[in-house]
């Protein structure tokens, strides 16, 4: 069964709201920490921002890609439908397995351990576990209420988001500017674009810009797909690009790179700069209400995978049920059940490093599938086609590459735990299909 099991949901999924999804699965914390590692070996402006934009570029080449696949292949689902379409049913498996046990369930508890953590800005006598524990469980409360009310929440939240993040940059231009940094390429060094350095940051870079596919993963309940899709996708990522490489300047534009150096909570020292000694809890209180919409948008996506191996596979068929408002009460109580299991447990992290070269992988193989397409099936109606075509795909391809040899070289171990767990979900594949054709033996 490849035609999407949605075609119940009562309200389906507007441009804006699959906007919403995209811009705020994308901003999490990444971006808030990730400038304290670059500065230690990049000390240019120029370079600094250059980077960000990069990973806003092949950010891009993925969108458009994936574009291409999702209106060619309207299902919900993300690369669980792309690569059943691509290289058959098991690899899909493969792909869908990692997605719906802990691809988005351990980025929800993270998220939501880090909401507990900022929280303490506001209020500093409330435990983080429980209040991340709060967060996720009100969250799954609301998608389980149906379409319209996620759709609501979702763009109200994410222009909530915006707002915050937006007036921290025009507040942070208006009262900066006291630092010896400057932003154009009059005098930098060149070794800083060409070196190592430049390639590993660009790595941390695009974890950052992890998310842009967001709107794919609901593509069978978006309202005119063909077009909406696309929209959501390039709208969604060109906005965070701009938010992020703004973002970069105003904490390069505020603080002494010295400060900065070596550091995580970059967003709170700029904020003390910015806004005096209550700017740590200001920005604090930013980052906190900006995770909200980012654990909603991956509650909402990540429990489709589910729901569609649960509509492929008569032993997954449970997963597959959707309420008489069409929502998909169990995929969305299991993701909710995994994510509070990984928080009480703590082991989030340790989850996340052994699926990062696995999902990176199934991206990969997804826009390099779209190039096999390309080749062996010209005909195809393509009702959106990647901009750009090849160059953006090799672009995608080459700094994807390059993520995961990183990951294999930093995380040897990790990177072998995370193939081993696409490798169990083959032999469940193999088992499930085994038992439904012994099934349908004895029937």
């Amino acid at each position: 069964m490849l035609e999407n099991a949605a075609a119940g949901t009562s309200t389906k999924v507007s441009t804006l709201a699959a906007t919403a999804i995209v811009v705020s699965d994308m901003i999490g914390v990444g971006v808030f920490t990730s400038l304290g590692f670059q500065v230690t070996d990049i000390r240019s402006g120029f370079a600094l921002l250059l980077l960000w934009l990069i990973g806003g570029v092949v950010a891009l080449c993925g969108a458009f890609c994936y574009a291409e696949l999702a209106t060619m292949f309207p299902r919900s689902s993300g690369e669980y439908n792309f690569l059943t379409r691509l290289y058959g049913p098991a690899v899909g498996f493969m792909a869908g397995w990692l997605s719906g046990t802990v691809g988005f369930a351990a980025p929800v508890a993270l998220a939501a351990m880090a909401f507990g953590q900022y929280a303490k800005a506001v209020l500093p006598g409330a435990p983080p576990l429980l209040l991340g524990l709060a967060v996720i469980w009100v969250v799954t409360a609301v998608h389980l209420r149906g379409a319209r009310q996620s759709s609501v929440f979702q763009i109200g939240l994410t222009l909530l988001k915006l707002a915050l993040i937006v007036a921290f940059i025009a507040v942070g231009f208006a009262r900066g500017g006291d630092q010896p940094i400057h932003f154009t390429p009059v005098g930098f060094d060149a070794g800083q674009i060409f070196g190592a350095s430049f390639a590993i940051s660009l790595v941390f870079v695009m974890y950052a810009y992890t998310g842009w596919n967001a709107a794919t993963y609901i593509v069978g309940e978006i309202d005119d797909p063909k077009r909406s899709l696309p929209r959501a996708l390039f709208v969604g990522t060109s906005l965070v690009v701009v938010l992020y490489v703004a973002l970069n300047a105003v904490f390069l534009y505020t603080t002494p790179i010295a400060e900065l150096a070596g550091q995580v909570d970059v967003a709170l020292i700029s904020g003390r700069h910015v806004f005096g000694e209550v700017g740590g809890r200001l920005v604090g209180v930013v980052i906190c209400a900006g995770l909200i919409p980012t654990i909603s948008a991956m509650m909402w996506i990540g429990p489709r995978v589910t729901v569609a191996m649960g509509e492929d596979l008569p032993l997954l068929r449970p997963f597959a049920h959707r309420s008489r408002i069409g929502v998909p009460t169990p995929a969305i109580l299991l993701q909710g059940g995994v994510a509070t299991l990984l928080l009480l447990t703590q082991s989030f992290e340790a989850v996340l490093e052994f699926i990062q070269f696995s999902l990176t992988l199934c991206s990969f193989l997804a826009v390099l599938g779209l190039i096999k397409l390309r080749i062996t099936q010209p005909d195809l109606p393509r009702p959106c086609r990647a901009w750009g075509y090849p160059v953006t795909p090799m672009i995608f391809l080459s700094v994807t590459l390059l993520m995961m040899a990183h990951v294999v070289a930093v995380r040897p171990f990790q990177s072998l735990a995370g193939c081993g767990l696409m490798l169990a979900g083959l032999l469940l594949y193999v088992g499930a299909t085994a038992w439904d054709r012994r099934k349908e033996g004895l029937s």
